[in-house]
């Protein structure tokens, strides 16, 4: 046992007034008269042994209720697990309110009794102690102190936020906020799941901080999932079928039956169907989609879950292009093959530029640009060119018979792509496609038809090495490459290795061939196009440099709220940050202030980061967080009041000692009467 305050017992020298008391005031002696003296003798030796007896027991009683009062006001008890301190606190309360807290426990959602223990963790301090109430979502109001009263207020407008925060995060804002208090006790409380995903205080090692952890566990950790969706085709088209693939993810042990899976698009809500998922994995199902017009479209992917919800819609967005817009750059006599492949189509519209009046600023505007039949690349051009394949572009290259290996040399490397050997005349016939890339993918219905390969009279060769990173699409007989692919970027370059003119190449010729490539080609270039963002990630949303003058502005529409995000240019991109601003999911309509029309249409969905709802239990936290932090089983039925004044202050002794004063009091007033 150990006192609080030990100061008091020094009350303990007044037990010497009661013994004084004794001494002095039961010796004054009484004369009693008797007429027979044998007899008085015998009534006085009995009564005085009885009265000493009795008067050592209210002696006794006097001391002991003294004792018991010293001992009240020294405060005693029994040692906690914590250290114990006087003065004021300054206490700090986190609540976990992201998604994963809405699973059950045994009579509640997980929210419901971490607003209940915060309660009880308020109350367990004194009224003059200060209190800060920490959620996941930051606010403002919750970085500084207040009063007991005004922290029960913060506690009670809780609610379930998709802000994710790592628990390393918390902790750091917990120590900024308690080290502008002036308290002698400085105390952190975490009420969380303790999810594995958000959870990274790995052997907590700062002794100025008591960090206390009080996990809460549902009844059952299960949860299904839309992860992803995305297109098989970068580019829809209208008219079209197109393929939409969407993953969904069982995070429970056990096997999920019938889980219905629905899609609305375009004003009506089909089902897609029911899908059987293993326990743990991850399902990836085909949806397809008429497309029937162009312009931005929205869909929303759907199933059923119960009870933790916000992963179980899929919001997404995407644009079907009127136009596919193709620019051809030449020496100024404008080739006309790209015109006669594409204009079949009806969705392509082509320009011609000569090399001396390139409108560089435009580029971004074209999905495809053909090089053909350049004697030389200026420095200016490879540039252009350079910035407009790294921000998502598709170049086509066929160089001039002419061609300057100087020249060429210069602007390959830039893009990552072989330099250019010299040309060599002689008959050369391909032999293999590759049907396995996306230019030449699902282009044949039998890909081991006996249809024409290009033929060239003439054809350039390339030093390709060990790190090369091009990819044959069309070989030669000799194993070299007719049509290589170079990655670059967010954009890949294609490399002819002959010139486009049918004098020498045969491509111009073989339709089945060149009409299809050019057009997978012109389409690819969506590649890197997002459907979908995420709510509580650093939301960038990058664009393409259109314009070389200035930085523009952006507004940003949807769901009530109506903002002007922050612009900065990177590169060849133009980069939004709406991490800040946006925290609910939904459809937003992006417009440039200085255009009338939607610029695009942005699907924000939430993360899944607390899809799986796999949380550490107490006895892994305690071995992951070390000795230092203090747990408490968030699940028991002892208050947390109670359970922290025992951890903080240990377990009181002074209503006892009330308790045991009163009595002794009570008992020496039966004696005193009894005396009489």
């Amino acid at each position: 046992m150990e006192f609080l305050f030990p100061g008091f017992l020094v009350a303990l020298g007044t037990l010497a007034v009661p013994i004084l008391i004794h001494l002095f005031y039961f010796r004054r002696f009484r004369k009693v008269y008797f007429t027979s003296v044998r007899f008085l003798r015998e009534i006085k030796d009995e009564q005085s042994a009885q009265r000493k007896l009795k008067h050592l027991l209210v002696l006794a009683m006097r001391l002991l209720a003294l004792t018991a009062l010293v001992f009240a006001f020294a405060h005693p008890f029994l040692p906690g697990t914590g250290s114990v301190t006087t003065g004021t606190a300054a206490v700090s309360v986190y609540i976990d309110n992201s998604f994963s807290m809405e699973a059950l426990s045994e009579d509640a959602p997980l929210i419901a009794k971490a607003r209940t223990s915060a309660r009880e963790i308020v109350s367990a301090f004194a009224p003059n102690d200060q209190f800060q109430v920490l959620t996941n979502d930051l606010e403002g109001r919750q970085q500084y102190l207040v009063s007991r009263d005004e922290a029960l207020v913060l506690i009670d407008d809780i609610a379930i936020s998709p802000a994710v925060r790592p628990l390393s995060q918390i902790v750091a804002r917990q120590k900024q906020a308690l080290s502008g208090s002036d308290a002698e006790k400085r105390v952190a409380y975490i009420i969380s799941d303790f999810q594995k995903s958000v959870t990274d205080i790995v052997q907590y090692e700062d002794t100025t901080l008591q960090l206390n952890f009080i996990p809460l566990q549902a009844v059952q950790e299960k949860n299904i999932s839309i992860d992803s969706a995305w297109f098989m085709a970068p580019v829809q088209m209208a008219g079209q079928s197109a393929a939409l693939m969407v993953q969904v993810t069982n995070h429970s042990s056990e096997r999920a039956e019938n889980v219905r899976l629905a899609i609305e698009y375009d004003g009506q809500e089909k089902p897609v169907g029911t899908l059987s998922i293993e326990p743990g994995a991850s399902l990836t199902d085909t949806i397809n989609l008429s497309v029937n017009r162009t312009g931005w479209q929205q869909a929303e992917l759907r199933l059923t879950d119960y009870p933790v919800r916000f992963d179980d819609v899929y919001r997404f967005s995407f644009e079907v292009p009127e136009f596919i817009d193709v620019l051809v750059i030449d020496e100024g006599r404008q080739d006309k093959f790209p015109d006669a492949a594409l204009s079949g189509a009806g969705i392509f519209r082509v320009t011609h530029q000569p090399k001396q009046a390139i409108t560089y600023s435009s580029m971004g505007y074209y999905e495809l640009i053909i090089v053909s039949d350049l004697v030389d690349i200026s420095s200016g051009l490879a540039s252009g060119l350079r910035t407009y394949v790294a921000a998502g572009g598709n170049l086509l290259l066929f160089p001039s018979p002419e061609a300057s290996l100087e020249s060429y040399n210069a602007f390959l490397p830039m893009l990552g792509a072989d330099q250019m050997l010299p040309r060599v005349d002689a008959q050369s016939e391909a032999r293999s496609i590759n049907t396995d890339e996306f230019v030449f993918d699902d282009v044949y219905e039998n890909n081991a038809a006996n249809f024409r390969l290009p033929s060239t009279t003439a054809n350039f060769r390339f030093s390709s090495g060990a790190a090369s990173s091009a990819e044959p699409l069309i070989s030669y007989r000799n194993g070299d490459a007719y049509l290589a692919k170079y990655p670059f970027r967010q954009g890949h370059l294609y490399v002819c290795a002959a010139p486009l003119a049918k004098q020498y190449n045969s491509l111009v010729r073989d339709a089945e061939i060149f009409v299809p490539m050019l057009y997978k080609m012109a389409i690819s270039s969506g590649n890197d196009r997002q459907i979908a963002y995420f709510v509580g990630r650093d939301l960038d949303i990058r664009l393409p440099v259109t314009s070389g003058v200035g930085e523009p502005v952006f507004t940003l529409k949807g769901e009530g709220k109506e903002l002007i995000p922050g612009v900065r240019t990177s590169g060849e991109y133009i980069l939004l940050n709406l991490d800040e601003e946006v925290n609910i999911a939904g459809f937003f309509d992006l417009s440039s202030v200085s255009g009338d029309t939607t610029s695009q249409i942005l699907a924000l969905n939430y993360d899944r980061r607390e899809s799986n709802l796999s949380c550490y239990t107490l006895s892994e936290l305690t071995e992951l967080a070390g000795p230092l932090v203090v747990m408490t089983d968030g699940m028991a039925e002892t208050s947390l009041t109670v359970m922290i004044g025992e951890q903080s202050r240990g377990v009181p002794l002074w209503r006892f000692c009330l308790i045991l004063a009163l009595g002794f009091i009570a008992t020496e007033s039966i004696l005193l009467r009894t005396l009489l």
